[in-house]
Parts: structure tokens; sequence; C-alpha cells
């Protein structure tokens, strides 16, 4: 929890996947299907947690080499017929949107999940409602860790986009690369869970943590 007296946020973004909702299992589907379609070996669904981080776009030509775009398409195809009904929220993920919408703050998520899928979550759970932006991959020049989604997200919430930084706004993700992302575009980095996947909260080292949406959503109602 922050320290006794820490300021309130003017404006929270959200990452998504692991923050918000667990739709691993339609991700880890999609990779295996690309995988096993170019002859590598697949990942558990622990393996798929701990390794995806970055957009596809950055990984897939890593991973695949010339065959990425083949692949690509593999993997969304897998997803876009998986994700909606494997989608579940985090754990008290609903409750801290609900205090932060309580509280009066604009809401945002920044993605590396492809901005069109992200969005069709987004509305099947009924939380488009909450959200100024919604953008994934692809919406912005780079994808994170790079600040250009953070550059347009700001402005959809009507908050200063220029150089700066802007400790009332809380980037809330689960992991290192979240927090390095927030910091990178000037924004407090605020860690949900023990990101236990990814070497821990020491590792992730964020300007504040929360047990789940639920000590947050706590938090955020003053409570």
């Amino acid at each position: 929890m922050p320290p006794e007296g820490t300021p309130r946020p003017v404006a929270v973004l959200w990452d998504w996947d692991n923050t918000l909702v667990d739709g691993w299992a339609a991700i880890a589907a999609g990779l295996n299907a690309a995988f096993a379609a170019h002859g590598l070996p697949g990942w558990t669904l622990e393996e798929v947690r701990g390794r995806v981080r970055r957009s596809l776009r950055e990984t897939f030509p890593e991973m695949f080499g010339a065959r990425w775009e083949a692949a690509r398409d593999i993997f969304y195809a897998e997803v876009r017929a998986r994700h909606l009904g494997v989608l579940a929220p985090m754990p008290g993920a609903a409750a801290a949107l609900e205090a932060a919408a309580a509280a009066g703050l604009p809401q945002g998520v920044i993605s590396n999940k492809q901005g069109p899928l992200l969005r069709a979550e987004a509305a099947h759970l009924g939380w488009n409602r909450h959200f100024a932006a919604l953008l994934g991959a692809g919406d912005a020049a780079a994808d994170k860790p790079d600040p250009a989604p953070f550059r347009l997200a700001l402005e959809a919430l009507g908050l200063p986009t220029g150089p700066g930084v802007w400790p009332g706004v809380w980037y809330i993700g689960d992991t290192a690369l979240d927090m390095q992302a927030a910091r990178a575009a000037g924004c407090t980095a605020v860690l949900l869970g023990d990101a236990a996947h990814d070497g821990g909260i020491a590792h992730a080292a964020p300007d504040h943590a929360f047990a789940d949406g639920f000590s947050l959503a706590a938090w955020l109602r003053g409570g």
C-alpha cells in the first residue's frame, strides 16, 4: 500500500492482461498454433505468462524471422476464435474500476494486446464505459514501453501530453515492463499483485503496490 499521506491520483491508466483480465488461455493457444505450424516446440501456460511482455510486432520477427507475418496470421486467427470465451476479470478488477469511477478519475487502458481485440474484450465485459482511451498494440506509432501510446491516452483524457513528469497519472500494471513504461512516460508506476511471474515486487520496483484489485479499490475509497 502507498505510504500514509500519498496524494490521490488525478487519472488512472491501466494495463490489461493479468492486471484487469485473465485471457492467457487464448494467448497460449494462439502462440502454440503458430509454433506448431512452424515446427517449433510449444510453451506451457506458465511459460506464456512469464515470457509474453512486448507487442507482437516487436517479438514475432525475433521468434519467427522472415516467416513472422504468416505466424502472426495463425496466432490472431486462433486468438479471435477463443478469447471472449475464456476471458475472466482478475480478482477485484471490477471493484477497482468502479472505485476509480466513483472518485471521478478519468481512466484509460494501454496494452500490448492488439487494439481491436482489446476493445472487443472491454465491450464484452461492459467495461468500455469506464475508459476514455483503449489503446492496444498498433494504435500508436510505437508500442509500450515506448511513451507514444501514453501521449495518445493523456490527450484522450484531457491531460497534458508534452515532455514532463505527471506523478498524478498512475499507470497500473503487473510487470517490471509496465513499471518501466510508466516511468518512461513520466507517470507514477503502480504494481497490482506480487509479480511472482516476473521476478517479484523487488524486481518490478514500483512506486506503489497493491495486493489485488480489492485492496486498490479500498484505498481509492479511502478505506
